[in-house]
């Protein structure tokens, strides 16, 4: 795995541009708190280059600094 390093406020994280979620503006690459990229962090933003985002309960992710957004895996009209 090719990481990239990434400095943020939570401090060195790691980007793996390899892979990702589509988002609505640009994907969502995986983000790791190590080298080896064993232990998963969270999110990286594609469109603004940030980990500032949120997931909620049904997988959808979106970027709290320019509102790139996923879509939730499974998606029912009474969770609206």
């Amino acid at each position: 795995m090719n990481l990239e390093v990434v400095e943020t406020a939570a401090g060195e994280l790691y980007v793996d541009r390899a892979g990702g979620e589509r988002g609505s503006k640009a994907p969502f690459y995986h983000v790791y708190a190590d080298e080896a990229g064993e232990t998963r962090w969270g999110y990286f933003c594609g469109n603004c280059e940030t980990v500032n985002n949120a997931m909620d309960s049904m997988g959808r992710i979106e970027c709290n600094e320019c509102g790139n957004m996923r879509k939730p895996d499974e998606w029912d009209a009474a969770h609206e």
